[in-house]
């Protein structure tokens, strides 16, 4: 393992600047780095869905011996991303890699790429017997993992083990518990009138949507489910009563049944309020991933501690409410895990990685390898 290789890698590809729907050209610096060390690289069309410039990456080295693993990080970044430096300090918080302060790191997900890629490196490097390695690179993960939904190799690396380093948390930790997530969109059809002079006649699509949105169980509602409405409008002037109104919502949950119930709960909410005001609505659910409930004595699991405790880490298995790739690539049956890279404040200026967690990332990467290959 290089300290120095590594962190020049990840500085040249911060400075690339790749946010959603503008991967191309750091697809292009991974498909050249990927080649040279003996990978196939192709790329889906999932561009054609998504609306980036570019498609995922898949990338697939032959092994030397049976087995095969695969390793998953994103592409794309939220922004401010324009012009972003790279600046090692050491203070309170360790020995650690941050912007200058008015960008983003990048270390979402740049981190876990550059990881992967020094991993198999010094895999290769080591001589040893090495198993089918594969790269699953996406786009527009930060737009609600629009990229790995809509992942059109999937069936190439089906049921096959895949770590995804995209993840907070110390290195060491695995993402075993995630939520499903579903998404509502409504629409509200009440009857405009004058506001003034007769607004007896009317039926607020405004007052019926707040009627039932009060009448929904929102917020946390239990250790593994959560609800949320986050966007409303509606209504033209304020001097007519408001013939439509819309809004958006969600719930999440690591139990799929729980998630049904909720869905239920939100519907019946939109309906019952509908009723009482004369009012009709359109509701539409779209599912935008599956979950991940991944027991601890899983084989996944199980190989997944037994690198990191090669590697002298701590293993942590973690709950969290949000979604990552393996998610969906579970959902198109990758056998998928989330792993934490030591990515802090990860959206925000203040974003920074410790080196230390740089480095055991792409130690866990080879450890991983070695795993799958014995």
């Amino acid at each position: 393992m290089h300290e120095d290789r590594l962190l020049d890698l990840f500085e040249r590809m911060v400075k690339i600047e790749s946010p959603s729907w503008h991967e191309a050209d750091m697809a292009r610096f991974c498909a050249d780095e990927l080649e040279a060390l003996g990978f196939d690289v192709e790329f889906d069309d999932s561009a054609a869905v998504t609306g980036s410039d570019t498609g995922n990456l898949l990338a697939c080295r032959p092994g030397s011996t049976s087995g095969a693993v695969a390793f998953s990080a994103h592409m794309d970044t939220v922004k401010p991303c324009e012009g972003i430096s790279v600046t090692r300090i050491e203070d309170e918080r360790g020995d650690i890699l941050c912007s200058e302060g008015a960008t983003i790191l990048s270390a979402d997900d740049k981190a876990g790429i550059a990881a992967i890629f020094e991993g198999i490196r010094s895999a290769i490097e080591q001589g040893s017997d090495l198993p089918d390695i594969y790269v699953i690179l996406t786009t527009c993960e930060e737009q609600s993992l629009l990229g790995s939904s809509s992942f059109g190799l999937a069936d190439k690396v089906a049921g096959m083990d895949c770590f995804v380093l995209d993840a907070d948390g110390a290195p060491g930790s695995v993402i075993c518990q995630a939520p499903c997530h579903h998404t509502m969109d409504v629409r509200i059809h009440g009857k405009a009138a004058h506001a003034g002079v007769e607004p007896e006649v009317g039926v607020s699509a405004i007052e019926v949507a707040a009627d039932a949105i009060s009448g929904m169980q929102l917020g946390r509602l239990d250790d593994a489910t959560t609800a949320n409405v986050g966007v409303i409008e509606g209504g033209v002037a304020t001097n007519i009563v408001a013939e439509s109104c819309a809004f958006q919502a969600e719930c999440r949950s690591v139990f799929p049944d729980r998630a049904e119930a909720q869905k239920e709960q939100m519907t019946q909410a939109v309906l019952a309020a509908c009723e009482r005001a004369g009012a009709t609505a359109d509701i539409e659910w779209k599912m935008d991933y599956p979950e991940v409930d991944c027991p601890e004595e899983s084989p996944l699991i199980v190989r997944a501690r037994r690198a990191i405790e090669a590697c002298g880490l701590g293993f942590s298995a973690v709950r969290t409410g949000g979604g990552a790739d393996a998610n969906c690539l579970r959902g198109m049956g990758v056998n998928a895990i989330t792993l934490g890279t030591g990515m802090t404040n990860f959206h925000s200026t203040d974003e920074y990685i410790k080196v230390q967690d740089l480095m055991d990332d792409a130690r866990l990467v080879q450890a991983l390898i070695s795993e799958y290959a014995s």
